[in-house]
This record gives C-alpha cells, sequence and structure tokens, in this order.
C-alpha cells in the first residue's frame, strides 16, 4: 500500500504578521468609511489582533494613517509608472496618465482619491494626513513637469499645474458624479493645452 507523503511545513502558507493585518485592515476600513471615523479598536478587531500589537508596529494611530498612506502612494506610484510603460513618447505618456487615472476611477470598489479624502477630514496642521498628501502631490506634479519638459513645452511647470486642476477635478468628479467617462473628458482638455503649449515659441 502505498504511503501519503507527509506534507512538508514550508508548504503551509504563513500567516501574514499583525503589522501586515492591521496595515490591510486599516487600509480597508480608512478608503471605505474615513481616517478620522474610524477608531482604532474596528481597526484591531478587524485585523484580529492584540491592541498591544498596533502599539507595538506603529506606535499610534497617527503612524498608522501614515504607513496607510505611505502604502497607498506607493500602490499609485507603481501602478502609474507600469500603466505608462505602454507609450513610446513623452507627449503619448503625459496624456497617458489620464488612461492610467480612468481605469482607475472605473474600477470596482473605487471610493475617490485617498489622499483627497483624508485631507477634507478633519486633521493635524502639519501631521501625517498633510505630510503624505503633500509628498504625493508633489510627485505627480513632478511626473507632469518632467514630461513636459521631455515633451518640448515651453514652460513644463504651467502645464503641470494646468494638468494637476484637470486630474483632481476628473478624480473628484468620477466620484461625485458617478461618470465613468470622466478622466477620458479630462485627457481631452488636456490634449488641447498640449497642443497649444507645443506651439507657443520658447523665449
Amino acid at each position: 500500500m502505498a504511503i501519503s507523503p507527509v506534507p512538508s511545513p514550508r508548504s503551509s502558507p504563513r500567516k501574514p504578521s499583525a503589522r501586515a493585518r492591521l496595515l490591510a485592515a486599516a487600509d480597508e476600513l480608512f478608503y471605505t468609511e474615513g481616517v478620522h471615523t474610524v477608531g482604532i479598536d474596528r481597526i484591531i478587531e478587524r485585523a484580529g489582533v492584540a491592541k498591544a500589537s498596533l502599539y507595538s508596529a506603529f506606535g499610534s494611530k497617527e503612524e498608522l494613517v501614515r504607513a496607510y498612506l505611505e502604502n497607498r502612494h506607493r500602490a499609485r506610484r507603481e501602478r502609474l509608472l507600469a500603466g505608462l510603460e505602454r507609450y513610446d513618447n513623452p507627449r503619448d505618456r503625459l496624456l497617458g496618465v489620464f488612461d492610467v487615472l480612468s481605469e482607475l476611477t472605473t474600477a470596482p470598489g473605487f471610493r475617490g482619491c485617498a489622499f483627497h479624502n483624508a485631507s477634507a477630514e478633519s486633521v493635524t496642521p502639519g501631521g501625517a494626513v498633510e505630510q503624505m498628501a503633500n509628498a504625493n502631490r508633489a510627485w505627480t506634479r513632478g511626473v507632469f513637469t518632467e514630461l513636459a519638459a521631455a515633451a518640448g513645452v515651453g514652460d513644463p511647470a504651467l502645464l503641470a499645474d494646468q494638468f494637476m486642476l484637470l486630474y483632481d477635478g476628473a478624480s473628484i468628479g468620477a466620484r461625485m458624479d458617478h461618470r465613468p467617462g470622466t478622466a477620458l473628458l479630462a485627457r481631452e482638455a488636456a490634449a488641447g493645452l498640449l497642443a497649444a503649449a507645443q506651439l507657443t515659441p520658447t523665449t
């Protein structure tokens, strides 16, 4: 009679760490309900860990919020850069930012920009939310500026500011109006601005 092999202990999936479970719970609850309204007790309950684990891993709710937004920023950065790889030149990549945004805003579970949402709540001036929102926006503006410069635009910083307004409006409009084509409308407006900027002679 054949003897079934004993499963190797390595074949069993490793249980996520308490920190990972807390961060996953925070990501779900903060994004769907808000960083201000969700208390640590709900996060601890959802994560299935002891309260001491939260303070051991993050030190405070403020630092858990920071980690949540850092994780969101990292995922957003990776998604955008990966999405732009499909385009062959800076002009197409500039407009491609809105294509990637369109994919995000039409995905199931989209509830707006995590940074806009967190910033709209009552937060501490200079705290984790403001710091991370500023860092996220600076990175996005930097992407627009770099691509605009590579596209030969005379004033890359100005075009980046204009594109930021379109990007913000598309993200908020898609959430508030429930219109899946909002980001593509913003793309059309961006294409007009880009064409005008490229026709403007440099001094």
